[in-house]
Order: C-alpha cells, then sequence, then structure tokens
C-alpha cells in the first residue's frame, strides 16, 4: 500500500462501488481512505457475551443471541406494515422486526441458517422481540477481525433507508485496515511519544476502531486527541511567529496625557495587582508594533473593561482612534454607557454604532470617524462595514 493511500477514492474500496460512495459522501463527507479512517465510532458495544432466549427479561439492554430464523411473513398493511421473523435457539423462540428495509431482509435472510442477533429486547404479550437487530450469518461472524468491543460508528436516516447499516461500516472499516496494513505515517517523534507514553499511529488507528482492550482504546483515544491538539498549537505558534516577524504594524511607544490624566485623576477605583500586570503586559506588545492577541479572562464586574479603556488611551496618545466590539446589541449598549460615564471628564468623545442606529446617525458617526473627531467607537459587527472608514 503506497503511502498517500489515505487520498484514494472511497469507490475502489472493496464492497463500496460508485453509488455507495456517492451516498458516504452525502451523508458523512467521506471521500477517501483518508476520511473513512478518521471516521472514529461514537461508542463501543461489548459483544463478548451471548445469551440464550431462556436467559431474556423484559425490557433487558441490548443482547446477543445465536440461533436459526424458521418463519419470515409480512404483517399488516401500509404504514403498518412490518417484516415479522420467527427466531429459535433450542431454549425458546423470539420474534425479529423490521418495519423500514423490509424487502431486503425477506429477500436475503436464510431459513435455517446460524445466525447471530443483536439489539434491544421488548415483550408484547407472551412473545420477546428485538426491533431493526444487527443480524450476521454466525460463520461471518466468527470469520471477520473480533474486538472485545464493537464500534458504533455515526449514521444518518438516509444511510439507515439505503441500508448502509452499523455493520456495513464495520464491514468497510475492517476491508480498509486489512488493505492498508499497519501503513500511517507516524507523525510524532520518538522522543514525543517516550515522553508522553504514546502508543504509536498504526497501533492508535487500529485500536480506535477495533480495540483489542479498554486500556488499548483509552491509550489509543488518548495519542490522537493529543496528536490533533499538537498540531493545532503548532499551527497557532507558527501563525503568531509570522503575524510577529513578517507583518509590521504601528508601534505604540507613547505613554503621554490622555492615559496618565485619566489614570491619576478619574480611575474610579485602586486597580488589582492582576490588573496593573496585564496593562502592563499591553502597553508592552503595543509598542513593539507586532500583531496583538490576547484573552483577558476574569469574573463579571472583576474590571476588564477599564483594562480596555486604559488600551483605548494608549491608541488615542499615540494618535490613533480605538473602537470595542461587542458580541450583541445588548452588551455594546452596557460598554457604551459605561465607558462614557468613566470618560465624561476626559474631553474625548464617544459613540455607539449597532445595526439599529438610525442612517441619519449613522452618518453622523461616520463623518466623525473620518475627521478624526471621534476617539472611541463601541458597537456590534457593525464596526467593520465597508462603509466605517
Amino acid at each position: 500500500m503506497p503511502t498517500n493511500f489515505l487520498h484514494t477514492p472511497i469507490d475502489y474500496l472493496n464492497g463500496v462501488g460508485p453509488a455507495r460512495a456517492k451516498l458516504l459522501k452525502a451523508e458523512l463527507g467521506i471521500s477517501t481512505y483518508g476520511d473513512l479512517a478518521n471516521l472514529f465510532p461514537n461508542r463501543y458495544i461489548d459483544k463478548t457475551k451471548y445469551y440464550k432466549i431462556s436467559e431474556l427479561v423484559p425490557d433487558s439492554a441490548h443482547v446477543q443471541i445465536v440461533g436459526k430464523v424458521t418463519h419470515i411473513k409480512t404483517m399488516g398493511d401500509g404504514r403498518s406494515s412490518r417484516l415479522v421473523a420467527t427466531f429459535i435457539d433450542g431454549t425458546g423462540s423470539m420474534e425479529l422486526v423490521w418495519f423500514k428495509g423490509q424487502k431486503y431482509f425477506k429477500d436475503n435472510l436464510k431459513l435455517n441458517e446460524p445466525y447471530v442477533v443483536y439489539g434491544k429486547v421488548s415483550k408484547y404479550g407472551l412473545k420477546y422481540n428485538i426491533a431493526h437487530p444487527d443480524v450476521e450469518l454466525l460463520k461471518e461472524h466468527r470469520s471477520r477481525q473480533q474486538s472485545a468491543m464493537t464500534p458504533i460508528y455515526p449514521s444518518t436516516e438516509q444511510l439507515t433507508k439505503r441500508n448502509v447499516t452499523n455493520k456495513m461500516l464495520v464491514r468497510m472499516m475492517q476491508q480498509l485496515f486489512s488493505e492498508v496494513q499497519n501503513s500511517f505515517t507516524e507523525t510524532l517523534s520518538e522522543q514525543i511519544r517516550s515522553q508522553h507514553q504514546l502508543v504509536d499511529k498504526n497501533t492508535a488507528m487500529y485500536n480506535a476502531h477495533f480495540p483489542k482492550s479498554a486500556a488499548l482504546l483509552q491509550q489509543s483515544i488518548y495519542r490522537l486527541k493529543f496528536e490533533e491538539l499538537f498540531f493545532i498549537q503548532m499551527e497557532l505558534l507558527l501563525q503568531n511567529r509570522i503575524r510577529k516577524t513578517r507583518i509590521k504594524g504601528y508601534a505604540f511607544e507613547k505613554v503621554g496625557e490622555y492615559f496618565n490624566d485619566f489614570y491619576s485623576n478619574h480611575l474610579p477605583f485602586e486597580l488589582t495587582g492582576a490588573q496593573k500586570r496585564v496593562v502592563k503586559e499591553i502597553r508592552a506588545d503595543m509598542g513593539t508594533g507586532a500583531h496583538m492577541n490576547r484573552l483577558l479572562q476574569g469574573d463579571v464586574g472583576s474590571g476588564k473593561t477599564i483594562v480596555a479603556v486604559l488600551t483605548c488611551l494608549l491608541a488615542i496618545d499615540n494618535g490613533f482612534q480605538a473602537c470595542i466590539m461587542a458580541p450583541t446589541e445588548i452588551l455594546a449598549q452596557q460598554h457604551y454607557q459605561g465607558v462614557s460615564e468613566l470618560l465624561e471628564k476626559t474631553g474625548l468623545k464617544v459613540a455607539l454604532l449597532t445595526g439599529s442606529v438610525k442612517t441619519k446617525s449613522r452618518r453622523t458617526i461616520h463623518a466623525d470617524l473620518e475627521d478624526g473627531s471621534l476617539n472611541i467607537l463601541i458597537g456590534t459587527h457593525a464596526l467593520i462595514e465597508d462603509k466605517v472608514v
């Protein structure tokens, strides 16, 4: 198997074909071997135990039973139509019921052949039944790749209607791993794997689908999650480095009149140690001319807004205007009221721009922005419209 097998169209996988490939792409976004390999199970079911019909109890959990289908019949008409199969195992009999996909099972179920059925048991009257069970010939069940836990994959209504069942997805996955034969490229160095005690890529991929034990399943999931987060973090660090080294912005080197006046004369309370530290870090970042991304966390009322105001004043002292964007109109209005009160005695002009601002007021704001008389603009995503200069 070539190293680029992940890009192989899913049509080429034995048992798929063009029609089923089209359905998989439409419903699950699966176009290639790689897409299928990365369709991880939602959950796993332990199928190591087999029950006898005589052991069943009403409303028991999902069970697995070995037996034979002796009769098949269609009952009811129209929407109440259902296919009912009599299933026996030597200790008793029960019914298997299908409301959908009746023709498929009526044409394909073989009488008096050993089957393994799996599903949730219910009881109506004196008879136990399983609605829409997983059904597999016993000889196929024994010959396929076995796992202590059976994977349950994501599905859709259309896949179910077209008989692309979980059992079929499991078979596709088994065929995929049979073809690729440990060909997943290792993405993490031996040093990182050793340091964090991570299993190798091939072990992780196989056991995420067909876990040989609960312990290996957990190790495999941990390894794959670690890998994903590791490369997300690497990408973020790379982008950060590019922004700081290649994209030059404006260096706000001056701490001037507005900042000092507000800090000394109009600050309504003494800043906490954490606030002072954050303001100092922001001042240092803004002085470099590099793109700054910063997340400021704090409870409601902890003083995040005052830090934003001080940051705006740094920009104004260096000859620029500033804006504060909020995710909702209500929050934007709250910020506008709060910031206006804080800066009331500084002589700075603050305005609010949201989607509900009237056209006449909007024109005034646009004009004040362009002539530089507006210092701070607060609003929603309306701030980044093309007309706002």
